[in-house]
């Protein structure tokens, strides 16, 4: 599946003094989309890690369109971009409850073997995920 939607609240400390989403924070909703893009193929990002695989951003880009706010119902759409090879790439839509887009972002990440601190090919269990 190279495509997944989830929706969370956005919480008052997410926000600045005029209620508007701090712009650090998108990084996390982004992180948030791929860590669910992830679990709705069955994938947990903390068994990858305990199996030797991390995911550094090597690369993130954030396109912003307008504003949200303390208590919107915000939706990520993460998409992957092509099979992945030593890097994964997504790119992602933030929007809100009207499903206006706030927000559009991509991030690269590359394949990280955790003993030699190397990059490495995708794992095949997630090839195979994606190609079932």
């Amino acid at each position: 599946m190279n495509f997944n939607e989830f929706s969370f609240r956005v919480r008052y400390g997410e926000t600045d003094q005029m209620g508007v989403v701090y712009h650090g924070n998108y990084a996390q909703y982004l992180e948030m989309g791929r860590v669910e893009w992830l679990r709705n193929m069955g994938i947990s990002y903390k068994k990858m890690e305990e199996s030797g695989v991390m995911l550094p951003v090597i690369s993130l880009q954030l396109h912003f369109k307008k504003s949200a706010v303390y208590d919107d119902l915000l939706t990520v759409a993460t998409i992957l971009k092509k099979e992945p090879l030593v890097k994964i790439e997504f790119d992602y839509k933030i929007y809100n409850e009207a499903r206006e887009v706030l927000v559009e972002a991509n991030t690269v990440l590359a394949f990280i073997n955790m003993e030699t601190n190397k990059p490495m090919k995708c794992p095949e269990y997630i090839l195979q995920k994606l190609n079932s």
